[in-house]
């Protein structure tokens, strides 16, 4: 399971499939992580500062951290896509292909300005919650979102 929590500035991504419970998170920011409530992980709850340092300590890579750099990533359904969006310039967009069997992520990519920012994690993660809710299931021929699937 891919989750990403999301505020203004920054956004959070868990990958349960990394998730060992070591539980540094918990302890390091237990107003942010605490597993008893659902959604299990709340960003607004402290300073974004505290966040990063608690993520940076996880011993799986199942949570990291990037900024936002004022870019919004959106779900367009009848596109079939995430897009991100710099004000009103699309810049970003991570595709997929509904069939019988699930959805096929076929496309990920970002305007090269805007490359290395954590974009297309972001509008990978998009789509992965999405089909999550819808009870979806997810594959790639993209090797970008193959990775994120596989890593």
């Amino acid at each position: 399971m891919h989750r990403l929590y999301e505020n203004e500035d920054i956004t959070v991504f868990w990958n349960s499939d990394k998730c060992r419970h070591a539980k540094r998170c918990v302890y390091g920011s237990p107003s942010v992580f605490n597993k008893e409530k659902r959604p299990w992980i709340d960003i607004s709850a402290s300073p974004n500062a505290e966040i990063w340092q608690t993520i940076e300590k996880c011993p799986t890579g199942a949570l990291t951290c990037t900024y936002n750099h004022g870019i919004k990533v959106v779900f367009d359904e009848e596109r079939q896509c995430a897009l991100a969006l710099d004000g009103d310039s699309e810049i970003g967009e991570c595709c997929y292909e509904a069939g019988p069997d699930g959805w096929t992520i076929y496309h990920t990519g970002v305007r090269p300005e805007y490359e290395g920012k954590g974009i297309a994690k972001r509008l990978v993660f998009k789509v992965l919650e999405e089909a999550e809710r819808r009870k979806m299931s997810v594959t790639a021929t993209c090797s970008y979102a193959a990775g994120i699937l596989n890593g």
